[in-house]
């Protein structure tokens, strides 16, 4: 099975922003007005679930300022008329939603999750007779931590004959995703994979001065990215999935989102798989089929 089996979702294509105006400033005119911002508020959360409180208002603002210069607009009111009264929002939607979400991410970020991996989750699918683990990446934003367990899977199946592996990167942001699927990274980002991951994994560019990197080919081949909303009602993704990563995505959500998402998530996981979410998030208050066996590790029942 090719890795782009697990989901195929076509991005969307790229809006190429315009040169601005002349004497147009790159400053916003005016600041957001209170009825913008709660308009802008209330579309980011109906589509995202990312909570946008007052004190997000100069954030928004200053996200919104390369759209607007797309638009050839200097007022972020302007820009807010364009969206909601010229029916502007129907092609723009996309990139309000990637200019707004936070795509912050590392390699091999909360080493212990992928040790867990490792000495207990790989292991014990092993011993169950598996040959072919899923595991899916639900907030990849540019697949650091899709290309971290590929690593770690492939690492372990070399010694293992017989097991092999496919991973699935989703995300809202349309943006983030495409750097995701090209896999090339800067230098700076890989001091976190251990030594014998970096020389086996990671192809450095030709030209030095370019200090990039790039995932190799039989990591790439089994890794597909695509498109998906959190949000949805419905997730089309496969529903035996073996690992589930949801990490320091849910903090941006109020409670009723986050229970939602959980028990969407939860609906994919196979008995026996494993769901992580990142150190700073709970199941607290949250009736899900899953018991705690690590930190911020849970088992399906």
């Amino acid at each position: 099975m090719r890795a782009g089996g697990l989901l195929r979702r076509d991005l969307e294509p790229d809006v190429q922003p315009q040169s601005a105006a002349p004497g147009a400033s790159a400053m916003i005119g005016e600041r957001l007005s209170p009825a913008n911002f709660h308009r802008l508020a209330q579309l980011v959360h109906d589509h995202s679930g990312i909570k946008m409180p007052p004190s997000k208002k100069t954030m928004l603002e200053g996200r919104l300022r390369r759209r607007m210069r797309a638009h050839r607009l200097n007022d972020v009111n302007a820009y807010c008329r364009y969206l909601f009264e010229e029916n502007g929002l129907e092609s723009e939607l996309v990139h309000v939603i990637d200019a707004v979400t936070t795509n912050k991410t590392e390699f091999f970020r909360e080493p212990s999750h992928f040790a867990f991996v490792t000495d207990r989750c790989l292991p014990g699918f092993l011993a169950e007779g598996r040959r072919v683990i899923r595991a899916w990446s639900a907030a990849a934003s540019i697949g650091a931590e899709a290309f971290t367990l590929a690593m770690v899977f492939e690492a372990f199946c070399a010694e293992h004959r017989g097991l092999d592996y496919r991973i699935l990167g989703t995300d809202l942001s349309t943006e983030v995703l495409r750097q995701a699927v090209r896999g090339i990274y800067p230098e700076a980002m890989i001091a976190p994979v251990p030594p014998a991951l970096r020389q086996r994994y990671l192809m450095r560019a030709r030209l030095a001065e370019r200090r990039e990197v790039r995932i190799a080919p039989q990591l790439r081949a089994k890794t597909a990215f695509a498109r998906l909303n959190l949000m949805d009602e419905r997730y089309p993704a496969p529903d035996d999935m073996d690992l589930i990563f949801c990490r320091n995505i849910l903090i941006y959500f109020d409670k009723p989102t986050q229970a939602a998402v959980l028990r969407r998530l939860c609906a994919h996981l196979r008995p026996g798989g494993y769901l992580f979410l990142g150190h700073s998030e709970s199941l607290l208050g949250v009736d899900l089929p899953v018991t705690a066996v690590g930190n911020t590790v849970f088992q399906r029942v």
